[in-house]
């Protein structure tokens, strides 16, 4: 319909500091239009691949599945092993909180397996974290947190069978 109109390069620095204004501000719609912007002048820019994963699931979307895998495709584009591995924490997390958020039959199962899967990304983080960066011990921390306090949040109950109706 429109064809739109690309950034200059030189432009990237002041860009990236609106996006990161916009998801402060919580308009992450208005922070991922121009981390896409940018990311067509400069497709492999780290910072920008981030804080788009980010953006896409911030808690007022990141229930949404379609939201979840756009993130998980731009995460697979971060070079840096344990960046891709802290964010593929992020996403999870994001979820599991989404989850408990939107409440719902089945939320609170469906937000305890996000939850421990972000946990499981965390602690292979952990492992691999650079020196005094402790920020996957952080959000571990902070899951298991949620998981304690949080009584709606619990494993599935698996013999779950709904009743039928004659």
């Amino acid at each position: 319909m429109f064809e739109l109109k690309p950034i200059s390069r030189e432009a990237i620095p002041r860009a990236i500091q609106k996006a990161e204004r916009y998801r402060l501000l919580n308009q992450s719609w208005a922070a991922e239009s121009i981390c896409l912007d940018i990311l067509e002048v400069e497709p492999g820019n780290q910072q920008v691949l981030a804080m788009l994963v980010l953006a896409l699931t911030d808690l007022h979307r990141g229930v949404a599945a379609s939201g979840v895998m756009r993130a998980k495709e731009y995460l697979a584009r971060i070079t840096d092993d344990y960046q891709r591995t802290y964010y593929a924490g992020m996403v999870a997390e994001r979820r599991g909180q989404a989850l408990t958020a939107q409440g719902g039959m089945g939320s609170g199962a469906m937000a305890y397996d996000a939850l421990r899967e972000a946990m499981a990304w965390y602690e292979k983080a952990e492992a691999m974290r650079p020196a005094g960066n402790d920020d996957a011990i952080l959000r571990w921390n902070t899951c298991a947190r949620m998981l304690a306090a949080n009584s709606p949040i619990a494993p599935g109950d698996e013999s779950y069978e709904p009743a039928l109706e004659d």
